[in-house]
């Protein structure tokens, strides 16, 4: 029975997610045509925010944001966890300004989301060494440009039974090149509404995204890398574990 609602809502939940989409994507095609990148950016990040708040609204799926109050005026890395598909959700509603996510280009096989994923998210290959160059290069051009980036150092979804998987070096060695505070963010109970590896167990409710303090940098060099990378780690893990 269980498997059967969840089945019909994650079917209603596709359905608005997908319309929504439609209803935003004209905005943000004149937004990106019509303005510079970075301006047409900030005003194309405000109907993404539409869409999730609509999203939330119609399927009952909410989410709420604690922790350290984030000074918008300044520029972070932004670092969290990565289980779910609401994780995309919960950060475009919780994070208080706007930023450039590094994403998967396989989510541009998604119809309709693909097409604005594309002109909002600095993509990488993985496999491609001449990719993951690219969009480091694009990652520091936004945050010279004053612009918030933010970065799943997991590398990918996890879809093991640990809290948190090892980060990868990018976001770290980025930070400390451009000497950009780290921001970590904890969501922490997005797998349980809508479980990786199991879809038609989506359930309505309230998923929590948690703020750390931000994380200095200023004065760090290369050989700092590890410690920066297991400090945020810990912050990450503890603020899941609470």
């Amino acid at each position: 029975m269980k498997k059967l609602f969840g089945g019909f809502y994650l079917f209603y939940s596709t359905v608005v997610f997908f319309l929504l989409m439609l209803l935003v994507c004209p905005f943000i095609i004149i937004s990106m045509g019509i303005f510079k990148e970075k301006t047409g950016r900030k005003i194309s990040f405000y109907f993404l925010k539409c869409w999730a708040w609509g999203f939330s609204l119609l399927t009952c799926l909410w989410f709420s944001a604690n922790g350290a109050k984030i000074d918008t005026s300044r520029s972070y890395i932004y670092v969290g966890n990565h289980s779910s598909f609401l994780d995309a959700l919960a950060i475009v509603i919780c994070i208080p300004q706007a930023f450039s996510p590094l994403g998967k280009i396989e989510m541009l096989k998604i119809p309709v989301f693909g097409w604005i994923y594309k002109r909002l998210v600095v993509m990488i290959d993985r496999s491609s060494r001449e990719s993951r160059d690219h969009s480091v290069a694009e990652l520091r051009k936004d945050l010279s440009d004053g612009q918030s980036i933010l970065i799943f150092p997991e590398g990918t979804m996890n879809k093991s039974d640990q809290l948190l998987n090892p980060f990868y070096d990018g976001a770290f060695r980025l930070s400390i090149e451009t000497q950009t505070p780290i921001l970590p963010i904890a969501i922490l109970n997005s797998r349980a509404h809508l479980p990786r590896t199991d879809p038609l167990l989506l359930n309505p409710g309230l998923i929590k995204t948690v703020f750390g303090e931000a994380i200095e940098v200023k004065g760090l060099v290369a050989e700092d890398l590890e410690e920066l990378k297991a400090e945020t780690f810990k912050v990450i893990l503890g603020m899941l574990e609470k």
